[in-house]
């Protein structure tokens, strides 16, 4: 039998930055254009998300840039590392790809590069991913996060058809974070302040009367709180599997390297505790 071919590596986008806007105190935007992303697309899903190619500090990569060879060439220690980020709207008709950046001041990576990023700055990125879409055979809809989550919450409701019933619940540190989002979905707007992160939202859903008829839910952002709604929906309202999108984008504690490094296992084995208990409540 003849071998398989191998998987042929997938090419970086390149793209350059057209403008940047702050659009609350933590939250910066940045849109990226160019003919880098001709055969870029993300209309298919609305938590599309890509993965930003960031070089450490001093190194500089040869042109055209390609990742098989700076991995032949370069040591692992100057490797890029990837940060992800949601798709928060692509125009194919301009070619613009806007992201928006949760910022700490000089905390973290993409952050601060996004508060210091310059038109006709070079930007390179992997993508898209992406899995969900507000289903439109639902009889209603459960959107729940934190900041990190609000691009692709507020990009599904703003999919979502005139008059869809759906209930959006969304966490920020206090009111200056608030954002107008295009949809008649009233969102929820929980204000943490001093709280643990995803208190407010345990609470809310837990206080929310669901409807009757089938939902399909997002819930995404801080890998604890996600744990205990997965908890209460797949174990309390015994929602399906398939009608939920859950995961956690990020973990208290770790940075993105650590965290991916143990997402997996992680995912897999609450899922196999809740689905024990799914199964025990059956």
């Amino acid at each position: 039998m003849a071998e398989r071919p191998g998987r042929r590596p997938r090419k970086p986008h390149s793209a350059q930055v057209v403008r940047t806007e702050r659009l609350t105190p933590h939250m910066q935007r940045v849109v990226l254009g160019g003919d880098g992303l001709a055969d870029f697309a993300a209309d298919t899903c609305t938590d599309h998300y890509v993965k930003l190619l960031f070089g450490p500090e001093g190194v500089t990569y040869p042109e055209p840039f390609d990742m098989e060879r700076i991995r032949e060439e370069f040591p692992r220690s100057q490797w890029p590392v990837t940060r992800t980020y949601t798709v928060r709207n692509w125009n194919p008709e301009t070619r613009e790809l806007t992201l928006d950046f949760v910022i700490h001041g000089d905390e973290g990576l993409a952050g601060p590069w996004a508060l210091r990023a310059q038109p006709g700055e070079i930007v390179r990125f992997m993508g898209p991913g992406g899995a969900y879409a507000p289903d439109g055979s639902a009889d209603w809809h459960l959107l729940v996060g934190d900041e990190s989550a609000l691009p692709a919450i507020a990009r599904a409701l703003e999919a979502l058809p005139k008059g869809a019933k759906a209930f959006a619940f969304v966490e920020v540190s206090d009111p200056e974070e608030e954002q107008k989002i295009d949809s008649d979905v009233e969102v929820v707007w929980l204000h943490r302040g001093g709280r643990p992160i995803g208190e407010a939202l345990l609470e809310a859903v837990r206080a929310l009367e669901f409807p009757e008829g089938r939902v399909h839910a997002f819930v995404h952002g801080e890998a604890s709180f996600v744990k205990e709604l997965r908890r209460l929906l797949r174990v309390g309202h015994e929602v399906p599997r398939e009608d939920l999108s859950i995961s956690g984008y990020w973990r208290l504690g770790h940075n993105e390297d650590g965290w991916q490094a143990s997402k997996r296992e992680w995912n897999a084995r609450i899922e196999e505790e809740q689905e024990s208990g799914t199964a025990a409540a059956a």
